[in-house]
């Protein structure tokens, strides 16, 4: 009986540091190295459809909302985890434009490497211009196929695991890119 509760203690804390050692961040990226382009709806959508990749995740987020904080390590693991396997990953800050810098320093620290965006159209415009069934409330996450067909939304915190199940579910379901180079 001993034994099992050893063994079980020894998995549980191996368990808790493979999570801990995985929560970390991997990438070092300077605030002057970090991309952060205005966008409208039309924009973001022109990207999803001209990405080339299997998926494209498109995530809606800001750096006062306590739920997207929360989400993004997870979501960027994931993003630099499949980017190699077809996935292109697309941030898009709710923030003010005016916030650029904290965007960026924020997007710096959660070791970002890739373009971001952020959103320069009034909220309903760019809110009904990627989905009428958005109400607009942060964090939001888009998952479009090869093709630029939305296969999953949802509003609200989700989870490395969440993202990654979603993630694999439409990269497995794709042959090849369609969009453009």
């Amino acid at each position: 009986m001993m034994a099992v509760r050893r063994f079980c203690a020894v998995g549980i804390l191996l368990g808790l540091g493979v999570t801990f050692a995985s929560c970390g961040r991997t990438k070092v990226v300077r605030v002057g190295d970090v991309q952060v382009t205005p966008v409208t709806s039309v924009d973001v959508l022109r990207v999803v459809h001209d990405s080339g990749a299997k998926a494209v995740v498109v995530n809606m987020w800001a750096t006062w909302c306590g739920p997207c904080r929360e989400e993004f390590p997870g979501l960027v693991r994931v993003a630099q985890q499949y980017s190699g396997q077809g996935l292109k990953t697309i941030l898009v800050s709710a923030d003010d434009t005016n916030d650029i810098a904290a965007v960026k320093k924020f997007l710096a620290d959660e070791g970002v490497d890739f373009p971001a965006y952020i959103k320069a159209e009034k909220d309903q415009a760019f809110i009904d211009g990627l989905d009428k069934r958005w109400t607009g409330a942060l964090p939001a996450t888009f998952i479009f196929d090869g093709s630029g067909k939305l296969r999953d939304f949802w509003e609200g915190e989700a989870s490395f695991n969440v993202f990654q199940q979603k993630v694999v579910e439409v990269l497995s379901n794709q042959t090849k890119p369609t969009g453009g180079t």
